[in-house]
């Protein structure tokens, strides 16, 4: 006779609980932000919504697909760079930033600051020093462009947001490719928003870029 025909049901060992599978949409929003990074580490593409359109038109992303957003391809960017350009990274961005404040004194005059991806220190190949500079008129600039016989060229502004800069100019210093955006004396008082990641546009003057060398 079986002693234990007349025990409890026995008690089965519980199961471990899988960790749910990152939904097809989720790999596909995290791949979209590294080949986004990718692109604007490698291919100089300064644009956080032009990187993640043509990531996901390789990906073969389709219309509806959400895209992630311009900080999670910043966070993507910065770990590419310092995996895959650890070495050339902080010397060209050392560059970059010493280039800029050449043209900043250059410019003195007109209240220059820095920003963009060389201020931030997420710079790419081929990355622009991108200067703000304020001025009565965006004539003024021109004027002193002329008068020491720098080349420039005026950048389309068709798609200018509303509190950008009344022109943008651009030019070549020592090779590099600089944008210097020129707003109206009074709005260096303003803090605008980055169009690029939609946050308050970050800006350092001449004395906090040399404190970053």
């Amino acid at each position: 006779m079986d002693r234990n025909f007349n025990r409890g049901p026995v008690a089965l060992p519980a199961m471990p609980r899988r960790k749910p599978s990152p939904s097809p949409s989720g790999s596909l929003r995290r791949a979209i932000a590294s080949r986004a990074a990718r692109l604007m580490a490698e291919d100089g593409i300064g644009d956080y919504g032009l990187a993640k359109r043509k990531a996901a038109r390789a990906l073969g992303a389709g219309d509806g697909e959400a895209l992630p957003t311009n900080r999670e391809v910043e966070i993507e960017l910065r770990t590419y760079q310092s995996i895959y350009q650890e070495d050339e990274h902080p010397g060209r961005l050392r560059l970059l930033r010493e280039t800029a404040l050449e043209v900043m004194a250059v410019f003195a005059d007109f209240h220059p600051y820095l920003t963009g991806s060389v201020l931030d220190g997420t710079a790419g190949r081929y990355a622009e020093v991108e200067i703000e500079l304020f001025a009565d008129s965006a004539k003024d600039v021109e004027i002193m462009l002329l008068s020491n016989g720098i080349s420039y060229e005026i950048a389309d502004n068709s798609k200018q947001l509303p509190g950008g800069p009344e022109t943008q100019l651009c030019l070549s210093w020592n090779g590099t490719p600089v944008l210097l955006s020129i707003f109206h004396l009074l709005a260096e008082r303003r803090q605008p928003r980055n169009p690029h990641t939609g946050r308050s546009r970050t800006r350092a003057n001449a004395k906090t870029v040399s404190s970053l060398l």
